[in-house]
């Protein structure tokens, strides 16, 4: 019989290769599904004729449907596993994508990004208790494992960063040429899914690592116990959000060319992907809510930049810093999870993060479009960001190892 070429690697190239994998997760419910929107904005506003409040409500939808997504996913795992529910959250994200691109009024369209934020967060949250699991077969790595599923979100980024101006460019003599962008990246999600169906069946082979016994006096996720990073990373989901949304349409009117827009973007989802080696030190060192509130502080720099400066090395330091720091901080709250929770209640506490990020989202992209519609535009909206970074910080920072 012939063997499988993964089984030739060492185990730690495994489980690499396997959140690799996994990583195509990440990419595909936020560096796709999420944050691609944010190079579409300016010409479907432009097409389309739409408010900056509009353009935000697209987003806010998004994370509304994130939001709902994530209170089903916890019983969708109970039902069908972590597995399943993963594959069918890709099959589902790839088909809203492409519905997108059929559709110029409103309605229909925030109705699609709304049942979009449903399956995204269907991947995300099951692809993050996948690799959680991953790390719990190598301790020593775990960090480094939770870290590359995360980061897999920069492969989103920076893969949209270079295809949708290729679309944008080769549809511009085409009636809403922006609608061959939607498509374009159904087609990559789509793609994206069969690595994933290909990682699940890897996964089976893996095993399962050991869960308390029945008989065992096992703690469960209490909302109380972190309640301060909840709230701050209920903070975080209202800033960052704001900052992946406008930041392109506010370095379009800053006079950015799109050459210059292709390169930030691009440079952003780099460094997401470096993100994973950079800071996993911190997530395996830090138990409570140290490693959180130090990336919100780093966002709320990152964010407050451009809304400073049109400087070209500056903004690029921004997106860089931006792109280094806010994916870990999201590993970081599944970090504090594995941490501070036996394997049994990791579902739950995952889910309970994911629902406060959502919930953030829901207010972010809004706020700062009523903002932007008003004196200082995009740049005021920004400062409203980079205040609600620092505050999440100073919640955080509260937070103690249980």
């Amino acid at each position: 019989m012939r063997s499988h070429p993964l089984n030739s690697l060492t185990p730690t190239r495994q489980l690499v290769l396997l959140a690799l994998a996994l990583s195509t997760g990440a990419a595909l419910s936020l560096g796709i599904t999420r944050f691609a929107y944010g190079l579409l904005l300016p010409p479907m506003r432009s097409d389309l004729g739409w408010s900056y409040t509009l353009a935000g409500a697209m987003n806010t939808v998004n994370a509304l449907g994130y939001l709902l997504g994530a209170l089903l996913t916890p019983r969708l795992m109970q039902r069908l596993g972590a597995v399943r529910v993963l594959l069918m959250g890709a099959v589902l994200a790839s088909v809203f994508m492409g519905l997108s691109g059929f559709f110029t009024e409103a309605a229909p369209l925030l109705l699609q990004r709304l049942l979009a934020g449903m399956a995204s967060a269907l991947v995300f949250i099951a692809g993050g208790l996948l690799a959680a699991r991953l790390g719990t077969l190598q301790p020593a790595r775990a960090g480094f494992l939770i870290g590359l599923y995360y980061g897999g979100t920069g492969f989103g980024i920076a893969l949209s960063a270079v295809l949708v101006p290729v679309v944008l460019d080769a549809a511009q003599s085409s009636r809403h040429g922006w609608t061959w962008a939607w498509w374009a990246l159904a087609l990559v999600c789509a793609l994206g899914t069969v690595v994933l169906a290909w990682a699940a069946r890897r996964l089976h082979t893996l095993g399962s690592p050991p869960v308390a016994g029945t008989g065992e006096l096992v703690r469960r996720f209490v909302w109380r116990d972190f309640a301060f990073s909840l709230a701050g990373y209920t903070m975080f989901g209202v800033g960052y959000i704001g900052y992946m949304t406008f930041v392109i349409a506010l370095l379009r009117e800053q006079g950015a060319s799109g050459t210059a827009v292709t390169w930030f973007y691009a440079l952003l989802g780099v460094a997401v992907v470096a993100s994973s080696r950079l800071w996993a030190g911190l997530l395996d060192r830090y138990k409570g809510g140290q490693v959180l509130a130090l990336f919100n502080a780093l966002l709320g720099v990152a964010t407050v930049l451009p809304a400073l400066t049109s400087a070209w090395p500056v903004i690029l330091a921004s997106g860089v810093l931006f792109g280094a720091v806010f994916l870990s901080l999201v590993a970081s709250t599944t970090a504090l999870v594995r941490h501070n929770l036996p394997q049994a209640a990791w579902a739950a506490g995952i889910s309970a993060f994911t629902i406060v990020f959502a919930a953030g989202q829901i207010v972010g992209p809004t706020v700062v479009g009523w903002i932007a519609d008003g004196p200082g535009g995009l740049a005021r909206g920004l400062l409203f960001s980079a205040l609600a970074l620092w505050v999440g910080a100073a919640l955080a920072w509260r937070q103690r190892a249980l």
